[in-house]
């Protein structure tokens, strides 16, 4: 047995997580209440002033757990990766996102990488779990690893395992979701796996290469893409049939198999979801290959925002209103029900598309009191009103939060575009248009 496995089962092992947002601190945390001694780096002092502060800004924290942790001194976080020296153990947990070009942006994990090289020693793991294209760990991240002067597999442990972070989900949180596991060799995955059983209570499962790991998050999310689309497709033919796709949906999950059901919706949004697909697709045209059914979907899911401009120029048209000069409330900017999140979020393209028709967007969203996209603030209203529903000549709805009275709204609203059939147990239908 190695000795860092030993560390690992006994709790003597030091464990360090660099990325402190929707994914690191809430791992780091587990890790901390699993009883490891813990360090979170990050780039903003902000995160780490807040963390060591005990302050909370993660909404699938719980905010006693975290100050409880930093006061028995169980977590800390840094700027300094020099720290990292101290840690057996290191999570990579930092943003993939998509560049200008709609390309990967690894830049994230290769600085991450080159951040902890001067600071490695014997018998350390290293895991990355930033959604990434499959063979990131092994062509980008093991050569840099290696530069330290540490043989991967001798001298150091690398593995992949992929996160799955559903923020806002009340049931699978980051301690009792299962995990994937792929190292560059047997031992680095049994000892990543080692890791990952100290700390959750769920299942581990192991596979043969970070390839297969890496693969595998790409086919969660682009399993969700393709199905997404698929509903969205269908929600704008059968609003030109005159068919209630909502019904149609429910009536065919009451099937007991062969039948998960998917719901239409303004577009795609979040980290994971949207971007995914264009990591598989960019890597694909390396071996001249083109995911054709993938990027027909992808195309079908971001052309919802401007369908639903549309769709709402069509409805403003009934009532005798042009778009253009038109109040419409958007009620939702985060990119699901229940969280603060509102990266990617459709409901952003949406306003977008509306203002660029001449509309004067407002909106509400309970989590979201304001947001910065494309180096615009944007803030939203403070309270829901009957003045302010009133006033507008439209309300839509982009995000189902469920702490918002859709029966207030409707009773005030002159017309609801319901992109989300938010309004679905409402009895009375009137005033109501679903997507």
């Amino acid at each position: 047995m190695s000795g860092l496995k030993q560390k690992l089962l006994d709790k003597t092992a030091k464990l360090g997580v660099v990325g402190l947002g929707y994914v690191g601190l809430p791992l780091a945390v587990e890790k901390a209440k699993a009883g490891y001694k813990t360090i979170g780096f990050d780039i903003q002092p902000s995160k780490v002033d807040m963390v060591n502060a005990g302050k909370n800004y993660i909404g699938d924290v719980v905010n006693e757990d975290l100050e409880t942790l930093v006061k028995s001194g169980l977590l800390s976080a840094t700027c300094n990766f020099a720290e990292v020296a101290q840690t057996d153990c290191v999570a990579i947990c930092v943003p993939t996102p998509l560049d200008e070009h709609q390309q990967p942006d690894i830049s994230y994990v290769k600085s991450s990488a080159e951040s902890i090289v001067p600071y490695m020693h014997q018998d350390m793991l290293i895991v990355l779990e930033s959604t990434t294209y499959p063979g990131t760990t092994e062509e980008l991240l093991k050569p840099i690893l290696e530069t330290s002067g540490l043989k991967c597999g001798t001298d150091f442990y690398l593995a992949f395992s992929p996160e799955r972070v559903d923020p806002g989900n009340l049931i699978y949180k980051t301690k009792n979701t299962p995990k994937v596991v792929g190292g560059i060799t047997p031992e680095c995955t049994e000892i990543a796996a080692t890791m990952y059983e100290s700390i959750l209570e769920a299942k581990v499962h192991r596979v043969s290469s970070p390839a297969i790991a890496e693969m595998e998050k790409i086919l969660e999310n682009t399993y969700r893409n393709v199905n997404i689309g698929l509903v969205n497709e269908l929600a704008i033919l059968c609003n030109k049939m005159g068919i209630n796709l909502w019904e149609v949906i429910d009536a065919a999950k009451s099937k007991p198999y062969g039948f998960q059901a998917f719901y239409p919706g303004p577009g795609l949004g979040g980290h994971c979801i949207p971007l995914d697909p264009y990591y598989l697709s960019w890597k694909a045209r390396e071996y001249g290959f083109h995911t054709s059914m993938i990027e027909s979907s992808m195309m079908v899911n971001d052309r919802m925002p401007e369908y639903c401009a549309e769709r709402a120029s069509k409805i403003l048209n009934r009532f005798q209103k042009a778009i253009n000069g038109s109040k419409i409330l958007v009620l939702g900017v985060a990119y699901k029900q229940d969280i603060d999140d509102y990266r990617e979020s459709p409901a952003i393209r949406v306003i977008e598309e509306l203002e660029k028709e001449g509309a004067e967007v407002l909106y509400y969203d309970p989590y979201v009191s304001e947001y910065k996209e494309n180096g615009r603030v944007k803030k939203g209203e403070p309270n829901l009103t009957k003045d302010l529903i009133e006033s507008a000549d439209l309300v839509i709805i982009t995000t189902s939060h469920t702490n918002v009275d859709y029966k207030f709204v409707q009773k005030h609203a002159k017309v609801i575009f319901d992109t989300k059939n938010a309004l679905k147990d409402l009895e009375i239908r009137d005033k109501i248009e679903l997507l």
